[in-house]
């Protein structure tokens, strides 16, 4: 189950009532709410800009290439 919520103070704040007890274990991961920057300082590249030097490159495929690319790949029936 997951409970959101927030640090206020340093401690850990619950929107809603989680109904646990006290003892109970827990794990808590903080959201990333922050964008993610190289050590240059800059925004790492979208999947997009990394590759978009080899978008549209692939002629002479198949019209179904894309539903049936494990057909295509490794031999399974076509979809």
């Amino acid at each position: 189950m997951t409970y959101k919520g927030y640090v206020k103070n340093g401690v850990i704040v619950l929107d809603e009532p989680a109904g646990l007890k006290d003892g109970d274990r827990v794990s808590v991961r903080p959201l990333r709410t922050r964008v993610r920057t190289t050590r240059k300082g800059r925004r790492p590249a979208t999947l997009y800009e990394r590759l978009k030097s080899v978008v549209g490159k692939a002629k002479g495929l198949p019209p179904d290439a894309a539903v049936n690319h494990d057909h295509y790949l490794y031999g399974l029936p076509k979809k």
